[in-house]
């Protein structure tokens, strides 16, 4: 009876040490939620990453509209082809935004996702204009060999002002990123 006496109170004695050792207060069943410094510094990055993409897609679609208008008047096969490499450039660029983006709206913090959400679904946009532009470039290909001058010139000015489109998208979303970069440098 002795032994059982002795192994109750070692029982008691291990299980109050170990009690004590728990750092967590009672009742509380995990540590307070922490966002760590490398997950701020992965989140940061990542914007930053989405903020430059979307530079370089505006960039692209800049340099894509100024190609085409100095084309204007000209029909010709290899004037289309210009517009159509330049416009494929620019749906390259875009897309790369667009999962840039979608990357840095996953590693966003709470204060920032809203932020990164926007900018997010702003490349979205932004890489659909770019992809209807390069439709419309290839198109004018197509009509540029096959179809009248005038049929022709309709298929350039349509894929002038889709490239314009895809301008005014990349430029909307690069700012909705540049916007989230700097919320996420922002976050505590």
């Amino acid at each position: 009876m002795r032994s059982k006496e002795l192994l109750g109170l070692l029982a008691i004695a291990v299980s109050a040490t170990a009690f004590g050792a728990d750092t967590s207060p009672p009742g509380q069943l995990s540590p307070p939620a922490r966002i760590s410094q490398q997950t701020r510094e992965a989140a940061g990055k990542a914007a930053r990453e989405a903020e430059m993409a979307g530079r370089r897609a505006a960039e692209q679609a800049k340099l894509a509209v100024e190609k085409s208008e100095a084309t204007t008047g000209r029909v010709s096969r290899a004037a289309a082809e210009a517009i159509r490499r330049a416009a494929r450039k620019v749906a390259e660029a875009a897309t790369r935004f667009e999962e840039k983006a979608a990357t840095a709206a996953s590693k966003a913090g709470d204060e920032s996702r809203g932020a990164a959400r926007e900018a997010e679904a702003e490349s979205r946009k932004a890489a659909t204009a770019a992809q209807d532009a390069l439709a419309k470039a290839d198109e004018a290909i197509r009509r540029a060999v096959a179809a009248s001058r005038e049929d022709a010139e309709k298929a350039a000015q349509a894929t002038r002002d889709a490239l314009k489109k895809a301008l005014e998208a990349a430029r909307t979303a690069a700012r909705a990123a540049k916007d989230a970069a700097a919320r996420t440098a922002a976050a505590p």
